[in-house]
């Protein structure tokens, strides 16, 4: 049987098992085959830089000046924020790519074949659904505004939103080639589009908007460090949450060079286009209006200005929301494996449709930012500390598919990790947000973590066991 033929049959038992339909991806919590393994640098470029460049990226690009940074204090927290958590991101990024698993079932070898099912995938798949309602929701609410201009119609937030998730949807249920294929026809819309609304911005006729105003915008507390720091550590936290989701990305990828290049060529590009839009904006504004494209829209004069904008919000949108159901419903199979990656994702759609018809979630972002550091930070602690320090970067991939396999620990559980993690949780909350409360975290956490583990023999022993069943 030649590759082809091996693998049109692997899909079809993974069609007939989780009685899925054959057009679409099949794999779930399974490995990704070796042969398979072909995605190069750039479609890793095009689906990141798509991530990046969303109506909540440049949101909160608003949102750090409207809380009154300068103009390019905003947009330094922004970047270097995003900095700092892909180092979590890349270390991740590299199981997918070495060992064609996806992150949610990566995090088994960390804290237990049960412990990651039903405490990281649990809380992964609730924060992937609640960021799909919060994209929805800023994206209706530009399209509201442009279609209200274009054809004087007043429509209803809730019902863009409803109507725009479900087309979202679509994408997502295929898998991951349709998710290259979208990045790559999206992308290049997207960048002429957000080039036509900066260029809207910086000719429009209120003095607030031209360019020397706008870059010389020094906020109310400028560089202020206490605010600097807090927009800093949010954007770092947010991230985070991506840290089991690397993998996701990259289990098809060709080798860690395609993945290194298209993944920081991506972060570097795509978080500063993001965040120069909405400190823009709320800049030209005196902080009065932190969405950017919805501010685009209000100043919008012509037909085909407004429909750019439309253009680019709905391909904005649907490009991050394509990414954050699939990921979420790749938590979803690691913790109902039986489901199969379609119908994890349908029944994360519905939840995540159910909860984008409340626009008052918006009033929450900040809110929910904060629970990010509190769970992610002390997670990504605890995951790359065991797998670097700890391991010394080894997985047993068959091990992460065996109930009573190495990866067992106490009854399914590795109470250490669990434990630290806990702890991490609280060193989190009792960091004064001067102080950058994600890295002293990450730092605390991992360093108690791995002497934890050093004193009580682990570290030997799960060295030795590795090797001896590696070999």
């Amino acid at each position: 049987m030649d590759r082809n033929e091996r693998k049109s049959h692997d899909i079809e038992d993974l069609s007939q098992k989780y009685k899925q339909p054959k057009n679409i991806e099949q794999y779930g919590i399974e490995q990704v085959p070796e042969a398979e393994r072909t995605v190069r640098w750039y479609d890793i470029f095009f689906m990141v830089i798509n991530f990046l460049m969303n109506p909540g990226m440049i949101l909160i690009g608003g949102m750090a000046v409207a809380s009154g940074l300068s103009f390019w204090a905003a947009i330094a927290s922004v970047v270097l924020g995003i900095a700092v958590a892909f180092v979590a991101y890349l270390i991740m990024a590299t199981i997918g790519v070495d060992y064609g698993v996806s992150g949610a079932v990566a995090t088994r070898m960390v804290y237990g074949v049960r412990g990651s099912k039903y405490t990281v995938s649990l809380f992964r798949a609730a924060t992937g659904i609640y960021w799909f309602s919060i994209q929805t929701i800023v994206g209706a609410a530009a399209i509201a505004v442009v279609i209200n201009k274009l054809f004087q119609a007043e429509v209803s937030i809730v019902a863009v939103s409803l109507i725009f998730a479900i087309f979202q949807i679509v994408v997502a249920t295929f898998g991951y080639n349709w998710l290259k294929f979208l990045s790559r026809i999206a992308l290049p819309i997207k960048l002429i589009g957000l080039i036509a609304i900066c260029y809207m911005f910086m000719t429009h006729d209120d003095p607030n908007y031209a360019i020397p105003k706008v870059f010389g915008y020094e906020g109310t507390v400028g560089w202020g460090w206490g605010v600097f720091i807090v927009s800093l550590n949010s954007l770092t936290a947010i991230w985070l949450s991506m840290t089991t989701d690397a993998a996701d990305f990259c289990r098809y990828s060709r080798t860690r060079v395609d993945m290194w290049i298209g993944t920081m060529a991506a972060a570097c590009i795509g978080t500063f286009t993001s965040a120069f839009v909405g400190a823009y904006s709320a800049a030209a504004t005196l902080g009065k209006v932190p969405n950017g494209l919805e501010g685009a829209a209000t100043i919008a004069s012509s037909g085909f200005a407004l429909f750019m904008i439309l253009l680019v919000v709905v391909l904005d949108n649907w490009t991050i929301n394509v990414l954050n159901i699939y990921t979420s419903s790749l938590s979803v199979v690691n913790m109902v494996p039986k489901l199969g990656r379609f119908w994890a994702t349908l029944l994360v759609s519905v939840i995540g449709v159910g909860l984008s018809i409340f626009p008052s979630m918006l009033n929450k972002l900040q809110d929910t930012m904060t629970v990010s550091g509190i769970f992610y930070a002390p997670l990504a602690a605890v995951v790359i500390t065991d797998y670097v320090f700890v391991k010394k970067g080894v997985l047993l991939v068959d091990q992460l598919f065996e109930e009573n396999g190495i990866y067992r620990y106490s009854n399914g559980w590795n109470i250490p990790a669990l434990t630290w993690t806990i702890i991490g949780f609280v060193v989190y909350q009792y960091t004064p947000p001067e102080y950058f409360q994600s890295i002293v975290c990450i730092v605390l956490t991992g360093f108690g973590y791995y002497f934890h583990q050093k004193l009580n023999g682990q570290v030997q022993k799960q060295r030795e066991m590795l090797a001896k069943m590696s070999a």
